[in-house]
């Protein structure tokens, strides 16, 4: 279903994975990754979202600064994320979103972003810098980001155990952007990382991704 592509961005060829429906797209959506690159569990979100209707892009964010990323989820991959999220920074991770929408736009597509953990606060500026309709996984960054003005329907996803996210900043999610739609869910951080039985909760997982999908089948009409 998917495959990796390459395209160009004001950093330089980005590659990527991208996913297509059979059928008419009911839409296209820019998929941000977590901190480990566009491993096997990114590309499998974003097969799961073709198979739902979309254009799913997954962009190899880090390739301005490391290219073909793929960390493990150990003390290792976490520290090497880490350290190439602040290398890369959000406004050059930003251009690369919004080079992936433009390229969707140009197909007549109607664009939307999700993004997981680090790539949450991204699909977050997405809406707020590109005006794309936009869905946040656990986006620990956002908390600091919220004075922001929305642009477009947003969707926040959080766990209430998530130890990185606490109570308070969600509670300012709903205070800052009052339009949005924030969930939280019986979980830990990750939640949908099914390739992570620690992190995983299945049925949070799939209420999000219903959640997600009516999302944007709504905005993206």
């Amino acid at each position: 279903m998917g495959q990796d592509i390459a395209f160009e961005t004001a950093h330089g060829t980005v590659h990527g994975w991208r996913a297509d429906p059979q059928g008419e797209p009911r839409g296209a959506l820019v998929v941000v990754q977590e901190i480990f690159g566009v491993n096997a569990h990114m590309r499998s979100v974003a097969d799961r979202l073709a198979a739902a209707g979309y254009v799913a892009l997954a962009p190899a964010f880090f390739d301005p600064v490391e290219a073909s990323v793929e960390l493990g989820y150990d003390q290792d991959g976490f520290a090497k994320g880490r350290e190439l999220v602040n290398a890369l920074g959000l406004d050059r991770a930003v251009d690369i979103a919004a080079a992936a929408a433009d390229l969707l736009k140009r197909e007549g597509l109607a664009v939307g972003a999700v993004g997981y953990c680090w790539g949450g606060t991204v699909a977050y500026l997405a809406n707020t810098r590109l005006g794309l309709p936009a869905v946040s996984y656990y986006g620990a960054r956002t908390a600091a980001l919220l004075d922001e003005t929305l642009r477009a329907p947003m969707m926040f996803h959080f766990g209430e155990k998530d130890g990185s996210i606490t109570a308070e900043d969600v509670a300012k999610h709903r205070e800052k952007q009052p339009q949005a739609e924030v969930y939280v869910y019986p979980a830990g951080h990750a939640f949908n990382r099914d390739v992570d039985t620690h992190a995983h909760h299945p049925e949070s997982a799939a209420l999000a991704l219903e959640r997600t999908l009516a999302f944007f089948a709504r905005n993206l009409s």
